[in-house]
């Protein structure tokens, strides 16, 4: 199973350098899923790159999750304790990391289901979950 960060979402709507890349493990048939924190996050991203408003930004973050077979999964107690977990070890002002609100929760969303993390950046690299980028 693979966790879709906001970062590659992102990185697919605005047809980003790496979006082939981020797609290869999901074009191989991996299960995948996201968060509503991610679908949050990436549509104020595509937004703000769009000068779009909102709801189109969010339509488009959509269309991609059903294109793309991407599940959207809910967020529970036990992921709000693991999101405040990864904040006291990798947390901005506490670690290198320096994952934010919705890098802790897509933490929690990966390690609570034992998945790989699909994400553009280094800051889920610094941290002890597995890139589904690894398996390439």
């Amino acid at each position: 199973m693979i966790f879709v960060d906001a970062s590659a979402i992102v990185a697919f709507i605005l047809a980003e350098p790496e979006a082939a890349a981020l797609a290869a493990p999901l074009d191989r048939g991996a299960s995948a899923f996201t968060s509503p924190v991610a679908i949050y996050e990436a549509s104020l991203a595509v937004a703000r790159a769009k000068s779009a408003p909102v709801r189109v930004a969010q339509n488009d973050v959509r269309q991609t999750l059903r294109r793309m077979d991407i599940t959207v999964v809910e967020i529970d107690d036990e992921q709000a304790s693991l999101a405040l977990f990864a904040f006291e070890r990798f947390g901005k002002g506490r670690h290198p990391a320096a994952l934010n609100m919705g890098d802790c929760f897509a933490y929690a969303s990966t390690a609570s289901r034992d998945a790989s993390i699909l994400f553009k950046g280094d800051d889920f690299s610094q941290t002890d979950l597995p890139s589904a980028l690894s398996a390439s």
